[in-house]
């Protein structure tokens, strides 16, 4: 059973108040920033500068997500920080959504559009709402949850963190065939992957020669080659406005 704010403890008893935003980033950067960041602008966990939030907008919204977590997801419950810490984080997180709002991006996302589907092929692999591959990440709402920087090291070097599920895994049956694609399962008897056709397979280890897993991206690198400076701004611009205003 979840914690639960009373009627009266809706509102944010630290708001505006500058002491409990410095010991809300003290409390984040030793519990919450090995998923999200030291900054809170994401890595394994979203992005938490923007202002907007999944789970809604409210100082409240995010009190409750902090205490209770997420169901289904990596985000577990932080009750026992106690609640006034966890109004603390908020407090921290929207000093750092209004600093992050200050900075104006450059490109061009209606251009970045235009290259994400035609010269880059990145819909090959990424799907955008109903469109595109499944062989990378869904990128519906990468704007929502990764930060400008965040997104053009992934085109550099999608190496560099990658998504955790997306490992690649390789298969070497007993006829000789290797089969090659991205993490859909991995356990101590099977594994299911995506190959790049948009194949699904899946094999139990005793049936096979070798499955080898390993953590890094079946996307190439070189795109800094691929794409210009100012098509690379034009990229960046048109994902980091996926998903903002919904």
């Amino acid at each position: 059973m979840g914690f639960a704010l009373a009627q009266g403890e809706l509102q944010n008893p630290y708001k505006n108040d500058p002491g409990a935003v410095e010991v809300g980033r003290g409390v984040f950067r030793i519990s919450c920033s090995p998923c999200h960041g030291i900054h809170a602008e994401g890595g394994r966990g979203p992005n938490l500068t923007l202002g907007g939030y999944a789970a809604g907008d409210r100082d409240v919204d995010l009190f409750n997500v902090i205490m209770n977590g997420v169901p289904y997801s990596e985000m577990r419950g932080y009750a026992g920080m106690g609640a006034d810490n966890v109004w603390r984080i908020v407090s921290y997180l929207r000093g750092a959504a209004k600093s992050a709002a200050a900075g104006k991006l450059p490109g061009d996302a209606a251009a970045g559009e235009k290259l994400f589907w035609g010269k880059g092929a990145c819909g090959k692999c990424h799907r955008v709402n109903t469109r595109g591959g499944r062989l990378g990440p869904d990128l519906t709402r990468s704007g929502r949850s990764r930060t400008p920087q965040y997104l053009r090291e992934s085109v550099i070097s999608p190496d560099a963190d990658l998504t955790p599920g997306y490992e690649t895994i390789t298969v070497v049956t007993r006829d000789g065939k290797m089969i090659q694609g991205a993490q859909r399962g991995f356990d101590n008897f099977s594994a299911q992957l995506v190959d790049i056709q948009d194949n699904y397979h899946s094999f139990l280890k005793s049936e096979v020669t070798s499955i080898q897993r390993e953590d890094k991206s079946l996307m190439p690198g070189g795109y800094e080659r691929v794409f210009s400076k100012s098509e690379l701004d034009d990229l960046v611009a048109y994902l980091s406005s996926l998903g903002v205003n919904r």
